[in-house]
């Protein structure tokens, strides 16, 4: 079994990221609660993809909010490391 995704799951990730995009600000969440499915880590690995992407063709708006929902998600989703306290 591979970690990547299927090539369908792929392209419903990229569509998501199409729609948070292009919808208001301030209403991500109610995309991404619209699609809970597709909440998971290949989502965040398709976030980061997506946005080094656009960060390399000069869109830096775009990537930092790409980085900014896939951080989120990830913290969300325990897949963030926590920093642990040394006793």
């Amino acid at each position: 079994m591979t970690d990547q995704p299927s090539q369908q799951r792929q392209t419903q990730y990229l569509q998501l990221i199409e729609q948070l995009l292009a919808c208001p600000n301030g209403q991500e969440p109610d995309v991404l609660d619209a699609q809970p499915d597709l909440i998971d880590a290949g989502l965040v690995q398709t976030l980061v993809r997506v946005g080094t992407m656009m960060a390399h063709e000069e869109n830096q708006d775009g990537a930092k909010f790409l980085f900014h929902v896939a951080r989120e998600l990830a913290i969300q989703l325990n897949l963030y490391p926590q920093p642990t306290t040394q006793e």
